[in-house]
C-alpha cells in the first residue's frame, strides 16, 4: 500500500513532468480550462434485497459473519471511503480522507436509502462530500444520478423509461439538495429513445464506454459546415473530451439519412453530451493490481495522457466502486493517496465531470451504436438472451428470454389493471406514479395523505386509499421485477433471480387484492419455458414454488411473529397474581394496559389486550391486536392465543376478531383449560376455537426465528459454559505440561480452555460494560482480562467470541470520549485506564479494530489537542497532559511524532 513517504519516479512516457507543469502564470484551472484533469468515477449500487412483504433485508448466510450482502459490502467499501487513511512509512495515520469529495460518483437510491437507514454517520458523509466538491469546483458536485432500480432502460416500455429517470432524480434532490446535472445508466446500457427521455428531463450528460461509440466527428461550423467522419467502432474513440450526441429522430432513424443533410449548424437540435471513459485503464483498475500502489496508478493514467499541447484533457476511468475495499481490499487508501498527493504532485487537477463540461463545451459530436452496455458485447442480449455473457463453465442461459417475456407480459396485464382502476381514484395514474417517489422516500401517514389529497378525484374513502396504495405498490413492484441484476449472472435460481420473481409475486398479489385478477397461472404458463440449470428446479416454475410461494406472508404470519414473540418481550406490564396463584405458587397472570404499541417491520401492531398466564411449565398468552401495514395501509383486527409448552415447541392460533363477548369467551374457555395443566387439554382447546390450522417457531421470519433460536439456547449453553470451565480447571496443570513438552494437546482438554476462557472473557466485559464509571471496578476487571490473555497465549487458545470484539471495540471507543471531554483532574487515570484496555484488547487477539476509536482521535487531535499544544507552548505552560494525550495517538496508530518530537 502506498505510503506517505512514497512519491513515483515516473509515470509514464507521455506524462508532463512537475517542472514543466509550474508556473506562476498558468491560469487556475478550476476556473479556466487548462492542462490535465483526472476524474475517478465510481458507480456505487447495491440491488434491492428487501423482503417485498417486510421491507428488510433478512440474513443472509453468504454475507458471514455480517448480516447481509449490503452490511459486508459496507464494512469492506462505502466506510472505508469515506474515512480513507493515508499512512506513513510505519504505517501510522497521517491523514483521514472523505474519497467521495474526490470521486465523482453515483450511488444507487435503493443503496442510499439502507445506507441512510443502517449508517446515517457514513450517509451525512457522502451528503457533505457532494457540498464540498461543489464548493470547490464551481458548483459542481461530484455526485450524479442514477436511473432508479438498475433497469436496462433500451429493454424498457417508454414509460417505465421516464418513471426510473424521474424517480432517480427526485430521490437525488431531496437527499443531494440539487437537481443533478448527469445521470448514469445501469450497465451504461443505452439506445437513442433513452437518450431522448434523459434529454425531456433534463439531463445534460451521461458517462458511457468506449466501445458504445459508432463514429464522430468535429462539430459543423461556418467554416467548416461538413467535417469529415471518423469510424471509431472499435473503441477507437479518444476519451480525453467529452462529445455532443444529437438526437434522431423518427424520419432520420427509418431512412438513415445522416444528420448533416437536415439540420444546419444553426438549427436547434436536441442533444445530450457524452463522456467516455478510458477503457484500458478502467480494466486495469478492476481486474490488475494497479490500484494496489497510488504511483503505480498514476503512471497508469500518466501513460493516457496526449502529448499534443491541446490546453487541456480529461483522463476519466469509471469502475463498480465497490471496486475500492470491497473487491480490491485496502485499495481506498490508494485512492486517499492519489487524490491528496499523487495527482496534485504531477500537476493535475481531480475533477468530475459536470465541472470539466462547465469549462470545454464539446467541439466534437459523436453517433453511437443502436443499442449497447458496458457489460455484454451482443448488445444487451445479457439481460434478454442466451448470449454467453456471464456464463458459468456449462451453464446455458437458455432462461434470460422465457423469463423477460414472461415480465413483460405480466408489466403489460398491469398496466391495464392500473389504468382500469386508478382512474377511479388519481386524476392522472401515470403522473401519481411518477411523483410516487415522493411517498417511497417518506411513507408518514401525513405525507402520504398529502400525496393523496393532491393526486386523488374525490375524497377518497379508508378502503379507497387503501386500494389506490395497493396500485402503487403494484406499479412499484412491477418496476423493480425488472432490475437487471435477474438476468446478470448464470443461472435463474441463484438470489438474484429469486429476487425480481419475488417482486413479481407481489405485484400479482396486489392487483387481485384490488381488482380481484389471476394472473399467476398465465404467469407461471410462460416461466415454466425457463429452463434451469439445478436439477431440483428444472425450470423458471419451479423456482417459482420452491423459492418464491414459500416466502409469501399474510397477516395471520404478522399476528402469529407478534404472538410467540411477545412471550419473550419487555412489554412492561401491570402484573396481577390469581387467588390460586397464592395458593400454590406458580400460576400467575399477566395483563397489560391497553393500547399497547409495537412495529413489527413495516407493520404496525396495536395491541388492544393481552393476558398471560402460567401454569408449571406451561405458559398461556392470549390478546387481540389490530395489524395495519404501512405500506399499504391495509388492516386486519385479530385474536391470538399461544401456548409456549418448554423448550423450542410453541403452538399458536389465529382467527379474525369476532367481537368482545365472542373474544371474552374464548379467553375464559382457553384459560380455563390451562387450569388442568395439560398441554394437551389446552392444544385440543385452541383447536376447537381456532381451528386446524397452527404456527410454531418454524413459521416466524427467519430474523425473529434465530434470535429466539439463541435466547432459547442460553440456559443449555450456560450450563456447557460451566462443565467446560469445571473440566478446564481440573485439568488445567495437565494441559499445560502438554504445551510445556511441545506436545499436541489432547482436543477434549483444548476445546474446553477455550470454550472456558472465552466464558471468562466474556463474563469479565460484561462486568466492566457495567463498571465503566468506577475507576478501581474497571481496572480490576482490566487486569481479569489481562490475566485471560496471558492464559489464552500460554495454552495456545483462539478465543472465538465476536460479541467480546465488538464489545471492547465500543468500550474503547466509549473510554476515549469520555476522556476527551471530561474535566482536566481527570485526565491521567483516563489516560492510564484507556491505555491498559488498548493493550489488553491487543493481547486478548480478537482482532479488535480500532477505526472508530482512530477516526475518533484524529478528529480532536487537528481541532482540539494540537491546537491548545501549541498555544500553551508558546506561553511556557505545562503540557504535560498534552504530551501524554499526544502519546496516546501512537497506541491508536496515529502519527503524532511531529508534536512529540
Amino acid at each position: 500500500m502506498t505510503s506517505a513517504a512514497e512519491l513515483p519516479a515516473s509515470a509514464g512516457s507521455n506524462l508532463m513532468s512537475p517542472e514543466n507543469t509550474k508556473s506562476t502564470k498558468i491560469p487556475d484551472p478550476l476556473r479556466q480550462a487548462v492542462g490535465v484533469y483526472v476524474t475517478v468515477h465510481g458507480h456505487f449500487y447495491q440491488p434491492p434485497r428487501e423482503n417485498p412483504y417486510l421491507d428488510a433485508i433478512e440474513r443472509q448466510s453468504g454475507a458471514a459473519p455480517f448480516h447481509d450482502w449490503n452490511e459486508r459490502i459496507h464494512h469492506e467499501c462505502y466506510r472505508p471511503n469515506a474515512f480513507a487513511r493515508v499512512l506513513n512509512d510505519r504505517g501510522e495515520v497521517v491523514g483521514i480522507v472523505n474519497n467521495y469529495e474526490y470521486l465523482s460518483f453515483n450511488i444507487g437510491p435503493t443503496l442510499m436509502s439502507w445506507l441512510e437507514r443502517h449508517d446515517v454517520e457514513v450517509y451525512q458523509r457522502i451528503l457533505e462530500a457532494d457540498v464540498k466538491s461543489c464548493a470547490r469546483l464551481n458548483g459542481h458536485g461530484n455526485a450524479i444520478a442514477q436511473v432508479y432500480n438498475h433497469i436496462i432502460m433500451p429493454l424498457a416500455n417508454e414509460r417505465d423509461k421516464y418513471t426510473q429517470i424521474r424517480w432517480g432524480k427526485e430521490d437525488f434532490r431531496s437527499r443531494f439538495g440539487r437537481d443533478p446535472e448527469g445521470m448514469w445508466l445501469a450497465e451504461t446500457a443505452v439506445d437513442y429513445a433513452t437518450l431522448q427521455a434523459l434529454v425531456d428531463e433534463g439531463i445534460r450528460f451521461i458517462v458511457l464506454a468506449p466501445s458504445q461509440a459508432q463514429r464522430c466527428r468535429l462539430l459543423p461550423t461556418h467554416d467548416n459546415p461538413n467535417p469529415e467522419w471518423h469510424e471509431v467502432g472499435g473503441s477507437q474513440i479518444d476519451p480525453t473530451r467529452p462529445y455532443r450526441c444529437f438526437l434522431k429522430n423518427a424520419e432520420q432513424e427509418d431512412t438513415q439519412i445522416p444528420r448533416q443533410e437536415k439540420f444546419s449548424a444553426s438549427d436547434e437540435c436536441p442533444y445530450i453530451d457524452i463522456f467516455f471513459y478510458d477503457g484500458p485503464i478502467s480494466r486495469d483498475m478492476g481486474f490488475s493490481d494497479v490500484l494496489y500502489n497510488s504511483s503505480h496508478l498514476a503512471g497508469r493514467v500518466g501513460s493516457a495522457v496526449r502529448g499534443d499541447h491541446r490546453p487541456a484533457q480529461l483522463i476519466s476511468v469509471a469502475t463498480d466502486g465497490e471496486t475500492f475495499g470491497h473487491h480490491k481490499g485496502g485499495t481506498e487508501k490508494t485512492l486517499a493517496y492519489a487524490f491528496t498527493q499523487e495527482f496534485p504532485h504531477w500537476g493535475w487537477t481531480v475533477t468530475n465531470f459536470a465541472h470539466y463540461l462547465s469549462l470545454n463545451t464539446p467541439t466534437w459530436e459523436v453517433e453511437l451504436k443502436p443499442v449497447t452496455a458496458w457489460s455484454c458485447a451482443h448488445g444487451v442480449d445479457r439481460w434478454q438472451d442466451d448470449c454467453g455473457c456471464g456464463g458459468g463453465g456449462t451453464w446455458h442461459q437458455k432462461w434470460r428470454r422465457p423469463l423477460r417475456d414472461a415480465l413483460n407480459w405480466l408489466r403489460d396485464r398491469l398496466i391495464l389493471v392500473y389504468e382500469e382502476h386508478g382512474k377511479h381514484f388519481f386524476c392522472d395514474p401515470w403522473l401519481a406514479r411518477d411523483e410516487y417517489i415522493q411517498v417511497i422516500r417518506d411513507r408518514s401517514p401525513e405525507n402520504v395523505s398529502r400525496f393523496l389529497s393532491r393526486h386523488q378525484t374525490h375524497k377518497l374513502t379508508s378502503a379507497e386509499q387503501v386500494d389506490a396504495l395497493r396500485l402503487l405498490e403494484m406499479q412499484r413492484h412491477a418496476l423493480l421485477m425488472f432490475t437487471s441484476c435477474g438476468w446478470f449472472f448464470e443461472e435463474l435460481s441463484r438470489p438474484e433471480g429469486t429476487q425480481i420473481l419475488r417482486y413479481a409475486s407481489r405485484a400479482l398479489e396486489l392487483a387481485g387484492d384490488v381488482a380481484g385478477v389471476q394472473l399467476e397461472k398465465g404467469f407461471l404458463k410462460r416461466l415454466i419455458q425457463a429452463p434451469s440449470n439445478v436439477d431440483l428446479f428444472k425450470h423458471g416454475g419451479e423456482v417459482y414454488r420452491q423459492l418464491v410461494l414459500t416466502a409469501q406472508l399474510t397477516f395471520k404470519q404478522v399476528a402469529a411473529q407478534y404472538a410467540i414473540t411477545s412471550l419473550f418481550a419487555n412489554h412492561k406490564p401491570v402484573e396481577t397474581l390469581h387467588p390460586t396463584s397464592l395458593q400454590n405458587g406458580h400460576n400467575s397472570s399477566i395483563k397489560h394496559v391497553p393500547p399497547y404499541q409495537k412495529r413489527v417491520y413495516c407493520y404496525t401492531a396495536n395491541e388492544l389486550d393481552y393476558q398471560l398466564q402460567r401454569m408449571g411449565s406451561l405458559t398461556l398468552a392470549v390478546g387481540n391486536l389490530n395489524l395495519v401495514s404501512e405500506i399499504t395501509w391495509e388492516s386486519e383486527h385479530l385474536v391470538f392465543a399461544v401456548l409456549h409448552l418448554g423448550g423450542w415447541d410453541f403452538h399458536c392460533c389465529i382467527q379474525p376478531f369476532q367481537g368482545r363477548r365472542a373474544y371474552t369467551q374464548l379467553k375464559e374457555k382457553l384459560f380455563g383449560a390451562l387450569q388442568q395443566a395439560s398441554a394437551a387439554h389446552t392444544i385440543l382447546a385452541m383447536t376447537q376455537l381456532f381451528g386446524e390450522e397452527s404456527f410454531s417457531l418454524r413459521n416466524l421470519f427467519a430474523e425473529e426465528r434465530h434470535r429466539l433460536m439463541h435466547l432459547l439456547s442460553q440456559e443449555t449453553l450456560s450450563r456447557l459454559d460451566q462443565l467446560y470451565t469445571q473440566a478446564y480447571r481440573d485439568n488445567y496443570g495437565v494441559l499445560m505440561a502438554f504445551h510445556r513438552d511441545e506436545l499436541p494437546a489432547p482436543q477434549e482438554l483444548q476445546v474446553a480452555a477455550e470454550i472456558a476462557l472465552g466464558y471468562r472473557c466474556m463474563m469479565t466485559l460484561r462486568s466492566l460494560e457495567q463498571d465503566i464509571a468506577e475507576p478501581l471496578l474497571s481496572w480490576n476487571h482490566i487486569v481479569e482480562l489481562e490475566a485471560i490473555a496471558t492464559e489464552a497465549k500460554h495454552l495456545h487458545c483462539h478465543l472465538n467470541i465476536p460479541e467480546g470484539k465488538q464489545m471492547l471495540e465500543q468500550l474503547i471507543l466509549r473510554s476515549l470520549w469520555q476522556l476527551l471531554h471530561d474535566p482536566q483532574e481527570t485526565v491521567d487515570a483516563d489516560l492510564q485506564h484507556l491505555e491498559r484496555l488498548i493493550d489488553v484488547a491487543k493481547q486478548i487477539n480478537l482482532g479488535v479494530s480500532l477505526d472508530r476509536s482512530q477516526e475518533l482521535y484524529f478528529n480532536c487531535l487537528h481541532s482540539q489537542i494540537v491546537p491548545l499544544f501549541v498555544a500553551k507552548t508558546a506561553k511556557g505552560q505545562d503540557t504535560t497532559q498534552f504530551s501524554q494525550l499526544l502519546k496516546l495517538g501512537q497506541k491508536l496508530g496515529v502519527d503524532v511524532s511531529t508534536w512529540l518530537s
